[in-house]
């Protein structure tokens, strides 16, 4: 979680890496367009959230969440404050929906189509390590837990925990098809920081 000036300027770059696969130049990030705007903006909008007090975190918590909601529409991306660590990507525009209460450690990546929610009324949302990556149309939901470096494969149903970890997870509802994690999908982009 964002606590400083420098844990933004830290996640920052770890979303960059994930992103880009090494620190760019700032035309780059600029002609990125709405992929990094909304990284940056989220990024932002935790910062705000974590560290501000008074009228001014009133203030921009207002004109965040505007325009968040805005850039929101614009990629379907609809992600809230404080649930990724550093390194989080999300590969392509398309639906991406997180709920508020799910909890991921650092190097995340989603693929477009995800869902990550609670379950049928319920309050909890998925909490998980480090090394995510979300396949295109996962859909993960429910008070479960899921250990690190896990890979959640194309339409797979996650609603029982794993908390094993280095695991590939697939099907209808997921169970573990192979041990060889998300390293070939994932970056470490916060090895920087070690």
């Amino acid at each position: 979680m964002i606590q400083s000036k420098q844990d933004l300027r830290n996640y920052l770059r770890c979303d960059e890496i994930a992103r880009f696969g090494q620190p760019v130049s700032a035309a780059r990030r600029f002609g990125c367009g709405l992929p990094w705007r909304y990284n940056v903006l989220l990024r932002k909008m935790e910062y705000n959230q974590n560290c501000r007090r008074g009228a001014l975190k009133k203030a921009l918590g207002v004109w965040y969440k505007l325009r968040m909601r805005r850039l929101s529409e614009r990629t379907g991306w609809f992600i809230p404050a404080n649930v990724f660590g550093p390194g989080l990507c999300v590969a392509h525009i398309g639906p991406v929906i997180v709920n508020g209460a799910a909890r991921f450690g650092a190097n995340c990546k989603l693929q477009a189509m995800v869902n990550v929610g609670a379950s049928a009324g319920g309050k909890e949302a998925p909490h998980g390590g480090d090394f995510v990556y979300f396949g295109p149309g996962a859909k993960v939901f429910g008070d479960i837990t899921l250990g690190s470096n896990i890979c959640i494969g194309a339409n797979a149903v996650v609603n029982k925990s794993c908390e094993e970890d280095g695991v590939t997870l697939a099907g209808v509802p997921a169970k573990i098809v192979s041990r060889h994690g998300c390293d070939s999908f994932v970056t470490d982009a916060c090895a920087w920081m070690k």
